[in-house]
């Protein structure tokens, strides 16, 4: 089993989209997380951004991320509802992450980088607040927290073991060092991404053969067509 732990709604599917498909193909189960409640993806022209047009678009967004899990195969998507844009790496966020780790005991968790990388040059749109913090709280629920029985008493309370995950995939980090090749999946991605109608229906044209070059200089590092990249760790 695997669980992607991300801030919004399309980060997944950025950023991994290609290898969720490849891992349900081989029969693994996957699960994501989304971290916020998605309500501040509304147009940066808005006007009315009050309490209606932010159930508004949480609805939307959450919508979409059920329809791109549904083309890629994963299993549920839970929504822990944090407000968008002033997610934190809180002990509640880590508590509320390691309930979950103790209740899927996935083997494999991808999640956001807690760390900025700057070569070879600075990704604006990739290091968001938002999914700084919620690579920090994964990592911190998957070690030690997840582990370690000492961490959150109460959940034992709830009946949730420890659970050690083995494996952790880091997207957007420095230094990757593991690339899944995402031929055969590539055009999953693709509609997978083209579910966040929301966010990339008028700019999906000029979002595709970005990703398609980003994708295809990534493989010819490893003699792939199509690849993701993470800095993959092991947790022994």
């Amino acid at each position: 089993m695997a669980v992607v732990i991300v801030a919004h709604p399309d980060d997944a599917e950025f950023g991994a989209a290609g290898t969720v498909a490849t891992w349900v193909s081989e029969g693994w189960d996957v699960y994501y997380v989304i971290c916020t409640d998605a309500a501040g993806g509304g147009s940066d022209e808005a006007s009315d951004v009050g309490a209606a047009a932010r159930l508004a678009i949480s609805d939307t967004r959450k919508r979409e991320q059920r329809a791109a899990c549904e083309i890629l195969g994963v299993k549920d998507v839970v929504f822990l509802d944090y407000p968008d844009g002033l997610l934190q790496p809180t002990m509640e966020l880590r508590r509320d992450l390691v309930r979950l780790l103790r209740q899927y005991r996935p083997f494999r968790v991808v999640c956001q980088s807690p760390e900025r990388t700057w070569t070879p040059v600075y990704t604006i749109g990739r290091y968001h607040p938002d999914h700084l913090a919620s690579g920090e709280a994964a990592l911190g629920a998957i070690y030690p927290a997840s582990q370690n029985p000492w961490d959150f008493p109460e959940l034992l309370q709830e009946g949730l073991l420890p659970h050690k995950v083995r494996e952790v995939y880091f997207m957007g980090a420095p230094n990757p060092n593991y690339a899944v090749d995402i031929s055969g999946k590539w055009e999953q991605k693709l509609a997978s991404l083209s579910a966040h109608v929301s966010q990339l229906a008028e700019k999906f044209d000029q979002v595709k053969p970005m990703l398609q070059t980003r994708a295809g200089e990534t493989g010819a590092k490893y003699g792939m067509t199509y690849a993701e990249e993470f800095h993959r760790a092991e947790n022994r």
